[in-house]
Formats: C-alpha cells, sequence, structure tokens
C-alpha cells in the first residue's frame, strides 16, 4: 500500500471491493472508515449502474480488489468501461501487482514480455498456450494455484527443454519465495515442498546451461563419427560438439584407455 491509495480510500465517498470480508481487515489496519459495498464478478454489471448514477452525482469512489491491482485477473473491467465511456475521469494509482513485482526479483529478461493470466486447465486450449510459452522469443509469464502448480511444471518439463523457469510464491508477505532453475528442478523444489500461496510462473528466454559429465563425454567419444579420427582429433571434436575444453575431453579419453 502507498501513502496516496490510503488517503484516496480515506477521502472518497465510498469503496468498491472485490469481497467485504477481506477488504475490511485491510481498511481496519489503515483506520479507513469509508463506507464499503462489493463489486465482483456475480454482481459488477448491476453494481456499474449504481456506480455510474452516484459519481454523475457528484460522489468520488474507489475500487479495489482483495489483492494486487484491480483489473489485472480480478473484476472491474466492465466497471471502468462504462465510466470511461460515460465521459467521467478515472485515476489509476499505482501497487502492488505480482506479475510486475515478480518479474523485477526474478532475475530473467524484462525488456518484453508476455502476460497470460491463468492458464486454461485443460485440452488443447492449455497445449496451445504451452506451445507458445516454449516457442516464445521473450519472457512468459502467468498466474497458477498451488493446488496445480505440480501439474503445471510437469507439462513446461515436457515442452520447453532447458528454458530457465523462476516461480515466485506469496509476494510482499511473510513467507515470500522464489524458485529458479530448469522446470525439472523447479518441480523438485515443490515435490519436497508443499506448494502453499498463489504463485507467479515466470519462463525465460535463455537456457539453463548443462553441467557435462565425464559419462557423457565418453558416450560422446564412442559415437561411430569419431572411430576413423586420432585421440587428439577425437578430443577436439568432442570438446565442439559438447561446449567443453579440449583438455578435459582429451584427460577423459586417455583414462579411459
Amino acid at each position: 500500500m502507498t501513502h496516496r491509495a490510503v488517503e484516496t480510500l480515506k477521502n472518497v465517498d465510498w469503496i468498491a471491493a472485490e469481497d467485504t470480508r477481506v477488504s475490511a481487515r485491510l481498511l481496519e489496519y489503515y483506520d479507513v472508515k469509508t463506507a464499503m459495498f462489493a463489486c465482483h464478478d456475480h454482481n459488477e454489471g448491476k453494481v456499474a449502474e449504481r456506480m455510474l448514477e452516484r459519481l454523475r452525482a457528484g460522489e468520488s469512489g474507489a475500487l479495489i480488489s482483495d489483492a494486487g491491482t484491480p483489473l489485472i485477473n480480478d473484476p472491474g473491467y466492465r466497471l471502468v468501461r462504462k465510466i470511461r465511456q460515460a465521459g467521467l475521469n478515472v485515476v489509476p494509482i499505482p501497487g502492488a501487482c505480482s506479475p510486475i513485482t515478480a518479474l523485477c526479483a526474478s532475475g530473467l529478461a524484462t525488456d518484453q514480455f508476455t502476460y497470460m493470466g491463468f492458464l486454461p486447465r485443460n485440452g488443447g486450449a492449455r497445449t496451445a498456450q504451452l506451445q507458445a510459452i516454449a516457442d516464445a522469443a521473450h519472457t512468459c509469464v502467468f498466474l497458477e494455484s498451488p493446488k496445480r502448480i505440480l501439474k503445471t511444471l510437469q507439462h513446461l518439463v515436457n515442452v520447453v527443454g532447458s528454458k530457465e523457469i523462476c516461480v515466485g510464491r506469496e509476494l510482499t508477505k511473510l513467507h515470500e519465495e522464489f524458485v529458479s532453475g530448469s522446470a525439472n528442478e523447479v518441480m523438485a523444489h515443490f515435490e519436497s515442498h508443499t506448494p502453499r500461496g498463489e504463485m507467479v510462473v515466470m519462463v525465460g528466454v535463455s537456457q539453463i546451461p548443462i553441467e557435462i559429465t565425464n559419462e557423457m563425454i565418453v558416450i560422446e567419444a564412442k559415437k561411430t563419427s569419431y572411430e576413423a579420427l586420432s585421440p587428439s582429433a577425437r578430443a577436439r571434436a568432442v570438446a565442439q560438439k559438447l561446449d567443453v575444453k579440449r583438455s578435459q575431453v582429451y584427460a577423459v579419453l586417455m583414462a579411459g584407455l
């Protein structure tokens, strides 16, 4: 919460809240006495008309959601659209927004990104969205629940390869946490640590470096395409293929001879 947001909530004539029970705790914390009523997905159309009448009469109001920024996967789009179409003023007051908050601490590229909200739960639409993430040349951001995070990470394992992933959970709260790595590594973390709290999943464009083991070097060196090469030439060719130092490959090959 910003000072400007608190002052606004104290000075408007009324507050429209996604869930008045949740918002009551927030308003009590900041000693806000302003009258409040519910504005959510199921009543937004009707409430918008009533709010519009009151605004036309000269009143001022504020719209808040349960957490984060209103309209970002929260109600408010129809209300804001009606108010703007009526020629009335809509003033955005910046505050916490989980996709932006998560991106700032993820270490992933932020010069260009796509925000996808919640992914479709199943079917062809979900498959298409996951493939779009895999094919993207920029960071992709979406929200996920703790109940579905392991399923989603398993799907990411199958499609994004070694792209770097960062999951931020419980952002700005007491148990805030960021987990980064490949899809396999992030999934392993949540398999051993019970997922809790709403999560922001970010899939970057860079690949997680793969540690080349001696075993991998031996397997590569045994391929028939290297059979005619001398040990030195084979070491050079394998080193180029695996992007490791020639000296490392040569030492492994010599130890196996």
